[in-house]
């Protein structure tokens, strides 16, 4: 049974917390076969909307993505409260949905020992699930390996769009310098294009070629760039969005929702723009980076990896008899693979019509999931 058509949630959980206080929701956007899953972010600004609208996405990628899952998302409130007994709370609260197929991850301000909590309180386990095999081997001992599939999945789309239209190498900017950007930055230097922008949360680092390599080992876990140990011949500025004002080829956004908005995008230089991240650009940036001539490769095909590494083992889609390196290996291909093809399909439709071709290529994943 499937609801992908629905404009509407399936259902909007209002969390107030079961034994103790916490202001959140859990957006279930679709389900598919009684599953849907999506990650949890917790910030001191979230809403209902951003959830609702972070659940929808959540839809899209399953759906382009061919996976038998729909989609969700949770957003806690983040607030003084003691950490661990924030997490206790959202899992006792959360238990009968995740007993009942809605599988919720990690997302923005969630780590997975975070979510190591919220499991044990609920006392939920995904190697168990009614009518399925149980999965041989635990979460983390699968999920943890996989840490740098989204930025792989970014960086196939960004290649295959790249390379649909340009031979040669890319200068590239990333904006965000966490797990994603920083996979993307090495997935794109192995591949001969140029890093020659990277913004982290206090600004923006540049030169004619960043070594890849050097910039990762002086950066912190938190994506954060320790400017006192960077080479003599890389500029410094710590302007607003000044990542937009470096000479690029490609842009990839790896960082906040928004970051490409409406006050921002005339200053796009960047003849490709792929987004790395959830919600990376506001609805009127897209439509500007469009009437520009520049091509935008949107979060739900670029950035599938993690939430397909997730939704492959819960619906039990992985080969969990290979050894653990080839197990990896074929997460990686089986989303390299759907990433590529789905770029490509955007990218004739693009060629093909006027206006946004995303609807065109969701509404005919949609059919092939029929």
């Amino acid at each position: 049974m499937t609801d992908l058509d629905n404009p509407e949630p399936a259902f909007v959980a209002h969390l107030k917390g079961s034994g103790g206080p916490l202001k959140g929701w859990v957006v279930v956007d679709s389900l598919v076969d009684g599953l849907a899953m999506g990650g949890t972010r917790m910030t001191t600004g979230v809403t209902e909307e951003e959830v609702r609208g972070l659940a929808r996405d959540m839809t899209h990628k399953f759906t382009l993505a061919g996976l038998r899952i729909g989609g969700a998302k949770a957003g806690i409130v983040a607030s003084e409260s003691d950490r661990e007994e924030t997490f206790r709370t959202f899992g006792r609260t959360v238990k009968p949905l995740l007993h009942g197929g809605v599988h919720l991850g990690i997302d923005m301000g969630v780590t997975p020992a975070d979510r190591a909590v919220f499991f044990a309180e609920a006392g939920y386990d995904p190697r168990h699930r009614p009518g399925v095999p149980d999965m041989p081997i635990d979460w983390r001992t699968y999920y943890e390996p996989l840490i740098d599939c989204t930025g792989h999945g970014v960086g196939v789309a960004a290649v295959t769009a790249w390379e649909a239209r340009h031979s040669g190498p890319a200068r590239v900017v990333i904006q965000g310098f966490g797990a994603v950007g920083r996979a993307v930055a090495g997935f794109l230097e192995e591949r001969g294009h140029v890093i020659v922008g990277v913004a982290d949360i206090q600004g923006t680092v540049s030169a004619e070629r960043l070594p890849v390599v050097d910039l990762v080992d002086v950066t912190d876990g938190f994506g954060r760039i320790d400017r006192s140990r960077l080479p003599l011949d890389v500029s410094v500025s710590d302007g607003p969005d000044a990542w937009l004002d470096v000479d690029a080829d490609l842009l990839v956004l790896a960082a906040q929702k928004h970051a490409l908005n409406a006050e921002n995008a005339h200053r796009l230089r960047a003849g490709l723009v792929v987004e790395g991240g959830n919600i990376s650009s506001s609805d009127e940036a897209r439509e500007k980076v469009a009437a520009s001539g520049a091509l935008l490769v949107p979060g739900v095909i670029a950035n599938v990896g993690g939430a397909a590494s997730a939704a492959l083992a819960v619906t039990r889609r992985v080969p969990f008899d290979l050894e653990a390196q080839a197990r990896k290996a074929w997460v990686f291909d089986w989303v390299g693979d759907r990433v590529r093809h789905n770029t490509r399909d955007l990218l004739d439709i693009a060629a093909a019509r006027s206006g946004d071709p995303l609807p065109q290529l969701l509404a005919a994943r949609r059919e092939e999931l029929r």
